[in-house]
C-alpha cells in the first residue's frame, strides 16, 4: 500500500534530482536552488497529508492530459499558460504582484520599439527583469536573440524568471539572470547590450550613497537621483549598459518628465550634453497592476538617426476601459509603433519638437507642452440661454399663482 505522503515525497525527490543533476556542469548556476520556493508541506495545499497528496495528484493528472505541442515551434502552450497565471495573480494581488509583471500590451510596445528595423539581436537586457516576461516578449519580435541578460533583487521572482526562461525553451547558455540589487550591486557592469528594456519599480528608494558620484554610471552627470526617487538612477544605469548601436525603452512615472532639482539636471544632461533622448510616449492611467498613476515610455539611443528633434506621443486617451483595469488595444499599440517609426506629427496625438523647442521649455518634457490635446467647447448662444431663463421665470410665476390659489381655497398659508 502506498503511503499518503508518497507522491509528495516522490515529487520532492524529482525536483531535487533535477537541480542536483546539474552539479559540476555548465548549467549548475542556472539550476541552483531553482525550486527552493516550492513548499510541498504548506498548509495551503491541504490540512492533512492526504489532502495535500490528493491535490498534487489532481494537478499532475491535469498536466498529463495537456498537449503541450513541444514540437510546434510556433506554439507555446506552457509559456502562455504561465504568463496567463502570472497576469491573473498580478491582477488579484495588486501592488505586490505588479513588482514583477508588466502587462503584455505595454511589453509589446517596448519590444517593438527596441527591435525596430532588426531581425536578430545579439543581446537584450532588463535590469529589473522580474519574471522575465519582458525579455521573452522582445524575442517574439525577431527571428533570434543570442543572449538574454537580467537582474532581479527578489529571490522568489528571480527563480520565477529562470523557470520562465527554461519553460520557453531558452537554453541555459543563452540566458544569464542574476539575483542582486541592480543599482547597488550591478552584475553585468562590463557588458553592453543591443536592446535594453525595463519597467522599474516606480519612484523606489535607493541609497543614493555619495560613493556613487565616482561610479562610471553616474559620474558624468555630476548629480545622483534623489534617495526617495530612483527613477533616473535606473535610466543612468541602463544608458551605461546600452551598446553604441542599441535602443533603450523604459517605463517610468510621469514625474520624471518635469520634476526639478537633481532630476532636472540629469534630464538636461541627457538631452543637451549627450542628445540621447529619442522619444517620449505618454500612456493611459490605470494600465499597471497596483497603481493608477499615468506613466510614460522614454526611448533613448546613443547614436540617433533623428538627432535634431524629439518625438512626443500622447497615447493617454487611446485605450479600452475594463472592469478594474484599462488596457491598450491592438490598434492602440499599432498607432504608437507606427507614429514612432514614421516620426510624424498628428494633431492632438503627436509632435516632433526641435531641440531648440525643448531647450526653450527648460528641458521640461511634460507632454501637454508639446502635444495640444485641448478640445474647444461648443459655443454658447447667450441670447438663447437668456430667452430660456425668461421662459422659465414666467412658468415659475404661473406655478406660484396656481399654488397660491389652491392654498386660498384650502384656507392655509402659502409656502412663499
Amino acid at each position: 500500500m502506498i503511503g499518503v505522503s508518497s507522491y509528495l515525497d516522490d515529487l520532492s525527490r524529482v525536483l531535487n534530482n533535477i537541480a542536483q543533476s546539474t552539479m559540476g556542469t555548465e548549467s549548475e548556476e542556472d539550476f541552483d536552488n531553482l525550486f527552493e520556493d516550492m513548499d510541498l508541506t504548506s498548509s495551503k495545499l491541504g490540512k492533512s497529508e492526504t489532502d495535500k497528496n490528493s491535490l498534487i495528484v489532481k494537478v499532475l493528472t491535469h498536466l498529463d492530459a495537456i498537449d503541450f505541442r513541444l514540437e510546434d515551434v510556433e506554439g507555446d502552450v506552457l509559456g502562455d499558460a504561465y504568463e496567463y497565471l502570472i497576469g491573473q495573480f498580478a491582477s488579484g494581488a495588486g501592488k505586490k504582484a505588479g513588482e514583477f509583471y508588466t502587462p503584455q500590451q505595454v511589453s509589446m510596445v517596448l519590444a517593438k520599439i527596441v527591435t525596430m528595423g532588426k531581425t536578430r539581436l545579439k543581446s537584450v537586457y532588463d535590469p529589473t527583469c522580474g519574471s522575465g516576461s519582458l525579455l521573452l516578449r522582445v524575442a517574439k519580435e525577431v527571428v533570434d536573440v543570442s543572449g538574454f541578460y537580467g537582474q532581479e533583487s527578489n529571490p522568489s521572482t528571480y527563480n520565477l524568471c529562470r523557470m520562465n526562461m527554461i519553460m520557453h525553451g531558452v537554453h541555459f547558455r543563452r540566458f544569464d539572470i542574476k539575483n542582486e540589487d541592480t543599482l547597488e550591486r550591478p552584475q553585468h557592469i562590463d557588458e553592453r547590450f543591443e536592446a535594453v528594456v525595463a519597467n522599474p519599480p516606480f519612484s523606489a528608494d535607493w541609497s543614493a550613497s555619495p560613493l556613487f558620484i565616482s561610479d562610471d554610471r553616474f559620474a558624468a552627470y555630476g548629480k545622483l537621483a534623489p534617495k526617495s526617487k530612483a527613477d533616473f538612477a535606473f535610466v543612468q544605469h541602463m544608458i551605461h549598459q546600452l551598446d553604441e548601436n542599441g535602443t533603450m525603452a523604459v517605463v517610468l512615472p510621469h514625474g520624471v518628465l518635469f520634476r526639478g532639482a537633481a532630476e532636472g539636471h540629469i534630464r538636461k544632461y541627457l538631452i543637451d550634453d549627450r542628445n540621447y533622448l529619442d522619444a517620449v510616449i505618454g500612456l493611459p492611467a490605470n494600465i499597471f497592476y497596483g497603481t493608477s498613476i499615468p506613466t510614460c515610455i522614454l526611448v533613448l539611443k546613443k547614436k540617433r538617426e533623428n538627432n535634431k528633434d524629439v518625438l512626443f506621443i500622447d497615447a493617454s486617451q487611446h485605450f479600452e476601459k475594463a472592469k478594474n483595469q484599462n488596457y491598450l488595444r491592438f490598434e492602440d499599440i499599432e498607432k504608437i509603433v507606427t507614429t514612432f517609426r514614421e516620426r510624424q506629427t498628428e494633431d492632438k496625438y503627436s509632435y516632433v519638437a526641435t531641440l531648440a523647442e525643448v531647450k526653450e521649455n527648460d528641458y521640461n518634457l511634460n507632454i501637454p507642452r508639446y502635444v495640444d490635446t485641448f478640445e474647444e467647447e461648443e459655443a454658447v448662444d447667450l441670447a438663447a440661454v437668456s430667452a430660456e431663463l425668461k421662459s422659465l421665470e414666467n412658468e415659475m410665476q404661473e406655478t406660484d399663482a396656481t399654488i397660491a390659489d389652491f392654498c386660498k381655497q384650502l384656507g392655509i398659508e402659502t409656502p412663499f
